[in-house]
Parts: C-alpha cells; structure tokens; sequence
C-alpha cells in the first residue's frame, strides 16, 4: 500500500472511528428517552408497544434513508432491532410495576 492510500485510509477509519461513538452517543439518548416512555406507559397502565406509532416510524424512516441515499430495508431492518429492545425494556419495566 502507498503512504498517500495508507494516509487515506486511516483519515477515513478515523472517520468512522468518530461517526460509531457519535451512533452510539445517539443510541444512549434515545434509549433514556423510551425508558421515561416506558414509565409513564406503565404508570398509565398503557400497553408496552404501539403498533400504530411503530408503522409511522418504520415509513418515516425508510423515507429518511431513501432522501439520504441509505437503503431503506436496511433503515428498517436497524429501526426493528431498536424497537424490539425498547419493547422488551417496556414490557419489563410494566411487569416490575405489577
């Protein structure tokens, strides 16, 4: 490898060294947030998933993803993992309120 495609190649892992902790620093925010979701849920006696509002997320996002040139099945495949665990977390926090 050339020093200039070396030197490249690590201005573009640092890059991506910085855009994972800034993901990871986004998910934390997100996840306090849904965690005081969960509570007022439960303490509302509301139930732990919203299909409804899980729908208009999922297109929400995958037009997001398509506007920022992302594949929106991927987009959708990242948002059903994060809402599995904040249901899971819901669930959990509604059942230790019982």
């Amino acid at each position: 490898m050339t020093d200039d495609a070396t030197t490249t190649l690590e201005r573009l892992r640092a890059s991506i060294d910085n855009l994972d902790a800034a993901l990871v620093h986004l998910l934390a925010e997100r996840f306090k947030c849904t965690q005081e979701v969960g509570e007022l849920k439960a303490h509302a006696g509301m139930p732990p998933a919203d299909p409804e509002r899980e729908a208009y997320q999922i297109a929400r996002l995958r037009r997001l993803a398509t506007s920022s040139g992302l594949d929106p099945q991927f987009a959708e495949k990242f948002l059903a993992l994060v809402i599995d665990e904040v249901i899971r977390n819901h669930e959990s926090i509604s059942r230790a309120r019982e």
